[in-house]
This record gives structure tokens, sequence and C-alpha cells, in this order.
């Protein structure tokens, strides 16, 4: 009986053998390129477009990188790896956009980026985001690489995320006339000058890298 059960939990744990995924991956790229070279007859932008969309996919899905599991993780699990990776991103984008606004203003021309007013309408906004992104389990890149992926309950949270988005562009221009037009527009350093905003701004995303890094390591500890 004891051999018997012992056969049975050895045949339990024997680990599925996974599926040889390389002819499905093959035929994947032979897609996508052809797609391209037909997009590009269309539009060379329109290709590039395509390339960068899909490889962006790719790295999204191969990393795992989900903004909203960067400020979910640190607080359920205690990880804080996404967390530090986006702070880090955000370094990056800081500093090259730094470079492109600097050189454009020095250049004459007016500062180049969206630049949109803040107030009220950012925190209901975001309230409304966090919201649902938890409840969904997931972000927008989140959400569509899941949902590429297969799973389920992410081809409903891009229904609803699709309906909330075009109840949001319906809904724009009440809020851009009521709320962000009356919002002021803040340019760190066209209000403080451009080493003092660089430096506040580095400080404070190094500050979170730091606090971030601090708590994983109390996590994991404890």
């Amino acid at each position: 009986m004891e051999i018997q059960q012992a056969r049975e939990t050895a045949v339990r744990r024997t680990p599925k053998k996974r599926k040889n995924q390389l002819p499905i991956a093959i035929i994947v790229l032979i897609l996508v390129i052809v797609l391209a070279v037909v997009f590009g007859q269309i539009s060379s932008g329109l290709a590039v477009a395509w390339i960068f969309g899909v490889a962006f996919g790719v790295v999204l899905q191969k990393s795992r990188f989900c903004f909203t599991a960067a400020f979910r993780d640190p607080i359920l699990t205690g990880g804080t790896s996404l967390s530090k990776a986006v702070l880090t991103a955000i370094s990056i984008a800081l500093a090259g956009f730094a470079v492109i606004q600097l050189f454009a203003l020095q250049s004459g021309k007016g500062v180049p980026g969206a630049v949109n007013p803040v107030g009220i309408h950012v925190a209901i906004g975001a309230t409304m985001f966090g919201i649902g992104a938890v409840i969904s389990g997931g972000c927008a890149s989140g959400t569509l690489m899941r949902f590429g992926e297969g799973f389920m309950m992410q081809w409903l949270s891009l229904a609803f995320f699709v309906v909330g988005s075009l109840w949001g562009a319906h809904d724009f221009g009440w809020w851009q006339q009521a709320v962000i037009s009356a919002s002021p527009k803040i340019h760190l350093p066209s209000l403080l000058g451009w080493p003092a905003a660089l430096i506040l701004q580095f400080a404070v995303l190094g500050g979170l890298f730091f606090l971030a890094d601090w708590w994983g390591k109390k996590r994991n500890q404890a």
C-alpha cells in the first residue's frame, strides 16, 4: 500500500513536459516580417511603429514589467525589484528629456513635449486608474501583455479598459473646460532653473530608490 502511494506521489510530482513552441515562434516571426513589409509599402513610419510595438511587447512579456506591480508589490509581497526598475527608467527618461528640452530652448524654440496643468483632475484620474488597475490585476501594458498570453480575466479587463477610455474621451471636453484649463502649468526648470530642477528631481527619485531597496531587504529578512 505504501509502495503504491509512493508511486502515485512520484507520478503527481513528475513535471509536465513543456511543448516545443519553436515552430510557432518561427511562424509568428515570419508573419511579423511579412506585415512589416506590407506596412512599409503604405508608410515607412507605420512599419517602424509596427516593429517597435512588437519589440516593446516582447520586452514587456519577458521582463514582466508592470507599473501597477511596481506600486502594489512593495505592499502585498515586499518585492521592490519592479519599483526600482520603474524609478531607474524614469531617471533615464528624465535625463533624456532634459537634454532635448535644453537644446530646444537654447535654439530659441518653445518647450517641446506635453507640459500639462496639474490640479485636482490629476488626483481624481490617478485614484480611478489605481483602483481599476488593482481590481483588474494590471496596468494598460500589463493587461495587453496578459491578454496576448491568453489570460481570460484580462480579456474582460481589456473590454472595460476600452469602454473606460472611450468614456473618458467623450467627457474630456468638459474636463478641459471646467477643470484642466483653470489649473496651473508647472515646468520646474522654468520655475527653479535647470540645475536646481534636475538636482531636486534626481534627489527625489534617488531617495525613493533607496527607500524601496531598504524596504525590500527588510521584508525579505522578516
